[in-house]
């Protein structure tokens, strides 16, 4: 089953990083987020990936490109044709499809331009600046169960401010750090969807959380994966910061690997 990642947006909430690269190649702890995300599915044996480019979709090009390259000691020996040879190569098993879907496409429209490479196969789908300690393997399960076109993981993020609870007097009973949100649920990403899911988008300019999820869920053909755990999208730079300040303590709640 291939991933699919949409890695093509400007990111202009986050520009003092998006200046010079994709957001998705934001560094989270020395590597890029969206490396982040792969590791996630491929932790749950999803190892063959679409990514999505659009802006800046060269950088994401040379990063992989040049992976085992930088992942690996090297001897170069410059008396012979084949001059380079690797030592202890760290390499993933991953396959990837790099696809230049448009710098102005927007979400539907960069899945539409991929569905080549998936074909007639149930596919997963999610964004490149989104990590969850969501169990990929219990979704996929989940999907087949309900037999319908497409399922979102939804989640309950945290709210970004502390709550109060004010007792009579004025007097505070209850001091919430960074309680959930409004109860509500979101669009979390880590999608699972059939192949006729393409048939809902009809070109560059479709916005797939518009008329595609809106249709689906009109005809009842979208289902909803409650996810309870870890789920954090890098919005803002201090979205980064946080979500490095986890990393660094060593006790970051996605990485499963």
């Amino acid at each position: 089953m291939k991933v699919v990642i949409l890695a093509g947006g400007l990111g202009t909430r986050i520009s003092e990083e998006t200046q010079v690269k994709p957001k998705p190649m934001i560094v989270i702890g020395e590597r890029p987020i969206l490396w982040h995300i792969m590791k996630i599915y491929s932790h749950y044996g999803f190892r063959e990936f679409i990514i999505c480019l659009g802006y800046k979709g060269n950088l994401i090009k040379e990063y992989f490109a040049n992976y085992l390259l930088n992942e690996s000691d090297v001897t170069l020996d410059f008396t012979k044709k084949n001059n380079l040879r690797y030592h202890h190569s760290n390499h993933e098993p991953w396959r990837i499809t790099l696809v230049d879907t448009g710098s102005d496409s927007m979400t539907g429209g960069r899945v539409k331009r991929i569905q080549k490479h998936v074909g007639d196969e149930t596919f997963l789908l999610t964004y490149g600046d989104g990590v969850s300690n969501v169990n990929i393997g219990e979704l996929v399960n989940f999907h087949r169960s309900h037999g319908k076109s497409a399922t979102v993981t939804a989640v309950q993020p945290a709210g970004r401010f502390g709550s109060l609870s004010i007792g009579t007097g004025s007097q505070v009973q209850q001091f919430n750090e960074k309680p959930r949100g409004d109860g509500g649920w979101v669009n979390g990403g880590f999608f699972v969807m059939e192949p006729s899911v393409f048939d809902t988008i009809e070109g560059d300019a479709t916005i797939f959380e518009k008329e595609p999820l809106e249709q689906l869920a009109r005809s009842g053909q979208l289902h909803a994966y409650k996810h309870t755990g870890f789920w954090y999208a890098m919005d803002t730079l201090r979205d980064k910061n946080h979500l490095e300040q986890l990393w660094h303590s060593g006790n970051a709640p996605w990485k499963l690997w």
